[in-house]
Order: C-alpha cells, then structure tokens, then sequence
C-alpha cells in the first residue's frame, strides 16, 4: 500500500488531497445505496402510513445528513482521521472510548452488510442456479471489501465509483423503483392509515441514526478533500439523495408488494423476473462499498490507539472478524442496534461541533497531537446527552426500559434533544474554561 493509500494518523499533505466535491458525492452517494438501508426503510410501514413514513424519511435525512455534512467539513479542516479529530474535544486518551464504540459498530455494521449481501446473492443464485451458497456470497463479499480496503479511498473513487459503479447502479434503482411502482395503487396507499405502533418521531430518529452512524467514519474520508466546503456539500448532498431515496424504496416495496417481513425484501425482489434480479444484483455488488467503508474505517480507527500498527494487517484482522461473524450470526434486532449507536453518536457530534465553533471552526495539530490526555467538560456533556437520548428512548434490558417507562418521559423524540443537551453543555463548559484559563495565569 502506498502513502495514498495507507496514510495514517498524521494530517493529509496537500499533495494528496484531491478528492472533488464530484468524487465525494458519488462515494457518499454509493454509500447510500445499501440494501440494509432498504430494510430500516421497510421497518416503519405498515405500523406507520406511507405519508408518515415519507414524512419521517425526509425530516430524519435532513437532520441526519447536515450534521454528517458538517462533520465531513470538519475533517477536511482537521485532515485527520475521525477518531484522531475527536482529540481535540475529548482529549488524547479520551477519545479511546469513542475509538472503542467506533471500531465495534464498524465490524458490526462491516457484518450486517456481508449477511445482507449473503442473503441477496444466495436468493439469486437460488433462483437462477438452484443452490443458495450464503456461505461461499459471504467468504467472496469478505474478499471484495478487503480488495477494496487495500486500494483506499482514492483508488476506489477513481478507477471503482466514477469509471462504471455509479452509472449500474443508478440504472438498477431507477428500474426498481418503476418495479415498485408499477402495479400500486399509489393514491390508495398514500392514504391509508397505519396500523400502529411506531411513531412519526421514532421514524425520524431510524432516519437519524441510520446517516449518523457514518458521522465517526465521515472524517476518514474527506481528509482527502480538496476543500472543506466541498467536502461539506458532496457528504451531506450525496448521502441524503440516495438514502432517503433507498428508505422510501424500502417502504414502497413492502407496501406494493406484500413483503410482510422487512428481511423479505431482497429475496421478494430476486423472484419478480430477470429484470428485477438483474438490478437486485449490481445493488448487491454495490453493496461491498459498505462493507469495504466499515472494514476501512475500523482499521484506520484502531491506528488512533496503536499508530505503529500496519494499516494493511489491521485491515486485515477486521475484515477477518467481520467475516466470521457473517457466517456464525444471523440479522436480529436491527432496529434496537441502530438506535443504540444514535444515542452514542448523536451527542458525540454535539461535542465535536461545539468544540469545533468555539475554536473558531478550525483545528490546529496542537489540539491533535499535544493537547491534554482527557478534557472532562466535553467528556461529562458526552455522557449527559447520551443520558437523555436514553431517557427519551429507552434501550436494552427489560428492568431499565421499565424503570424508565415509570418516570413517563415526553414523546418528543430523541436525536435533536440529545444533541442540542450535548452542544450546549460543551458551550458552557469551555466558556467557563476560558473565563477561569486566564485567572489562574494571572495568579
């Protein structure tokens, strides 16, 4: 691997930033367009309506998708990776517990997207050849996102996404969306109630939390940004057109076509003709950028905690782990995983942004490489909003769910107000650390 393939924790050089505001919305773009994202989309209906759920997509997605733009901007300001640029906010050993939590929702999330590819590529090959093979999909959807890994983020922007990838796969969800389209009754289904059991605000914070799950792998890419505008613009903009055009397809597919169980989604898909199953398989080949993005991310990540590490062998062992999981777990609990990581990471980015303003939008290698080991007032405003969001939505086991139900919390949502409790602490917290800075010099 060479340097522009493999650079580390240290800034980017100029030299190597050459990835357009073009290049970023077209890997953003490619990102969106995952089958997993199809089935959060397919989650919401039929408890909400369909209006509900275009209503829930398009709030979350622009909440979702300004923060994970402002967090590609503040990357290529840094031009470090994400978990080095939380140094600044966190301190240096404080931000290993945000490495900790990223390098585990990456091999996560690196596992969901080779099962979901498993699962798409053995439908296929069930209806075309007869054998499913899940665990030959998996093995050579590990091998792709490896290959990928090793090429880098430039090399898979320009000789994988700007060369054929996009052009296939734009054809493909254009088809399937006419597919979709084609024999529903659309007036009717936009005017059908739902039937209960999830919330308009419970859709918008799935919507969130899918697009800020990218927030602490944002700067691994766009340190590679030729400018921080463009990276803000070509994140934000690419990411939000295909994800929110992947979630209303996810509910349209389910609601027109009857698919009652939102893991039927791409097996329904495979068996509705060749033309179908053509477009279901270049989305599934897509599909490895995700995996390839979060075995990338986990890898460079760990290099925040052990520099000296190859970043080629902690690719390697990531890939590896994510792989072996696909083949020895299946897909459960997806709704309660994603909103887990939204309480972790929807009050991180809080800290970052404010910490970030408070900097004068721009962070110096000092604040990287020689600022304090921990910065308790960011840290304390992490955990307190992280608080909220599960107060507001609580997650995990029965006996906290209950306590919490007994102190009835508003339905109000949980992203906005996590985020905005996380920001306002990390204001008020390094304004007084400014105020009292200065009376302890003059003492």
């Amino acid at each position: 691997m060479n340097a522009n393939q493999s650079w580390g924790v240290t800034p980017v050089p100029e030299r190597l930033r050459t990835l357009s505001t073009l290049d970023l919305t077209l890997l953003w773009g490619n990102l969106g367009v995952s089958l997993l994202v199809l089935v959060i989309g397919a989650i919401l209906v039929p408890a909400l309506s369909l209006r509900d759920a275009v209503i829930a997509i398009v709030v979350g997605s622009l909440i979702g998708n300004v923060m994970l733009g402002l967090a590609g901007m503040i990357g290529a300001d840094g031009r470090v990776p994400a978990m080095v640029l939380l140094r600044a906010p966190l301190g240096q050993r404080g931000s290993y517990a945000a490495t900790g939590l990223n390098v585990a929702q990456c091999v996560g999330w690196a596992t969901f997207e080779l099962i979901i590819i498993a699962a798409a590529a053995g439908a296929l090959s069930n209806e075309v050849f007869g054998f499913e093979g899940r665990t030959l999909w998996t093995l050579v959807a590990g091998a792709v996102a490896l290959g990928m890994g090793l090429l880098g983020p430039i090399g898979v922007v320009r000789r994988v996404l700007r060369r054929f990838a996009v052009w296939i796969v734009l054809a493909s969800l254009l088809y399937l969306t006419w597919w979709a389209l084609s024999e529903a009754p659309v007036r009717e289904l936009w005017n059908a109630p739902g039937e209960g059991g999830m919330t308009i605000l419970l859709g918008v914070d799935l919507a969130v939390a899918i697009t800020v799950s990218w927030i602490p792998l944002a700067a691994d890419y766009t340190r590679f940004a030729r400018e921080p505008r463009g990276a803000f613009l070509g994140t934000g903009l690419g990411y939000f057109v295909a994800g929110t055009w992947m979630l209303a397809l996810g509910a349209l597919l389910v609601l027109s076509r009857g698919l009652s169980d939102p893991a039927e989604v791409p097996a329904g898909v495979a068996t509705a003709g060749l033309a179908s199953a053509l477009a279901l398989l270049a989305v599934t080949v897509d599909e490895t950028d995700e995996a390839f993005a979060n075995a990338y991310s986990g890898a460079v990540s760990l290099q925040n905690i052990f520099p000296a590490v190859s970043q080629r062998l902690l690719l390697i062992g990531v890939t590896v782990l994510a792989t072996t999981a696909a083949l020895t777990i299946e897909l459960r609990n997806y709704e309660t995983y994603l909103l887990l990581l939204g309480s972790f990471f929807v009050p991180l980015f809080g800290v970052l942004l404010a910490d970030w303003l408070l900097a004068d939008a721009s962070y110096r290698n000092f604040d990287f490489f020689s600022g304090p080991a921990f910065r308790g007032g960011p840290l304390l405003a992490w955990i307190a909003g992280f608080g909220l969001y599960q107060w507001l939505h609580a997650l995990g086991p029965e006996w906290w769910t209950e306590l919490v139900a007994r102190t009835d919390p508003p339905a109000i949502g949980a992203s906005l107000p996590s985020f905005g409790l996380a920001f306002g602490l990390t204001a008020l917290a390094l304004l007084i650390e400014r105020r009292v800075r200065p009376a302890s010099a003059t003492a």
